[in-house]
């Protein structure tokens, strides 16, 4: 079967996330399995116009912002060629409307909705016109079966005006092996916190930072790691906060790191931090629940999914750094708690892998 799958980005585009480690593992198996898959993504600077990965073809087309016409222009010429048989429609802030221009089976696939993103990540007035437009043109696919990863997406879709019955959820995945022992590992011997993940405003890292200083107050002893991009206006910001925390010693910035690194990140620190406004499911809470760490996060789709509050890790009771730090307090003070909510949530981490979720991905497309 030949599939053309449309999608803002490629693993190798510096803006990729935990989206595009889900999308290029479904594509690897599908490829493996004897499909053609064809992914049309937007351009990046430094980004050759074609490449092959794991068996499945990548063309880059246009730029962040004028990738979804020019997808429609490149299909339009090269219709013939490309012969889909099944089109995925990948939405990340904007679907492509392939199922317009195709003639093929299309299914939308949507990680999350971005509505409230759009007032942390684009500036006035471009975060009203996103937040205000979005129902808007999502209804004008609301006929189209859907693969989402979480009831909180499915929420969000139902809302939207998509039926039930046409809303898909399959599991997600994570790349790293969860740990064979966790008696075995050895954390940092000071309680230390992990903030892991591209500085951006949605991830609302600033909190991490205000909630790591008032738990600081009473846990003298303890310790901030912040590891990933920071290269944007939001990063930057992040570096002046932390440059200027009266506990700036006990915080350690990474930047960016390799897989090892992260894994031994997760491994050593004793919690993670996720605070995101939204999310599809938060693949770093899952990674980090399979190297033998729980996280402590907002209240908030996708988190709320990816941990079962009191049973895997521990969801806040309203999204402020003040509760933040007090439920950090709260697990770093009680071993037993502590102890149990890491147990489960490395043997749940087990059930989220990619053969899982690529059979649940097949069983959706029919083939």
């Amino acid at each position: 079967m030949n599939i053309v799958w449309f999608t803002w980005k490629d693993l190798d585009n510096p803006l990729a996330g935990g989206a595009e480690v889900v999308n290029e593992q479904l594509a690897k198996r599908l490829a493996d399995d004897g499909h053609s898959v064809t992914f049309i993504v937007s351009g990046f600077k430094e980004g050759n116009r074609e490449t092959t990965r794991s068996g499945f073809h990548i063309i880059r087309v246009g730029s962040r912002f004028t990738a979804y016409v020019a997808a429609w222009r490149f299909y339009r010429r090269h219709k013939v060629e490309l012969a889909a048989d099944l089109v995925i429609d990948e939405c990340n802030t904007m679907p492509f409307f392939s199922g317009w221009y195709t003639g093929a089976p299309t299914f939308l696939f949507i990680h999350m909705l971005c509505r409230q993103i759009w007032f942390y990540e684009f500036p006035f007035p471009l975060g009203i016109i996103g937040w205000l437009s979005e129902p808007v043109y999502l209804r004008l696919l609301k006929r189209s079966p859907v693969i989402t990863v979480s009831k909180s997406s499915r929420r969000d879709l139902i809302r939207t005006g998509f039926g039930s019955k046409t809303i898909h959820i399959i599991s997600e995945g994570i790349e790293c092996e969860p740990v064979s022992d966790l008696t075995a590992l050895e954390k940092y011997s000071s309680p230390t916190i992990l903030s892991f993940g591209s500085i951006r405003a949605m991830k609302r890292t600033l909190d991490q930072l205000k909630a790591f200083e008032l738990a600081k107050t009473r846990l003298k002893d303890l310790k901030l790691i912040v590891a990933g991009d920071a290269s944007g206006k939001y990063g930057r910001k992040v570096l002046e906060a932390i440059a200027a925390s009266p506990y700036a010693k006990d915080i350690d910035c990474r930047g960016h790191v390799t897989e090892e690194e992260k894994k031994q990140l997760m491994q050593k620190s004793h919690l993670l931090l996720a605070t995101s406004v939204k999310e599809g499911w938060c693949l770093v809470v899952t990674e980090a629940a399979s190297q033998g760490t729980p996280a402590v996060v907002y209240d908030a789709d996708g988190l709320r999914d990816s941990v079962q509050d009191r049973e895997t890790g521990m969801v806040t009771t309203s999204n402020t750094p003040e509760v933040l730090a007090a439920t950090i307090e709260r697990l770093l003070v009680n071993p037993t708690l502590y102890d149990e909510l890491r147990s489960d949530g490395w043997r749940r981490s087990k059930l989220v892998n990619f053969r899982n979720s690529y059979q649940e991905f097949k069983q959706v497309l029919g083939i």
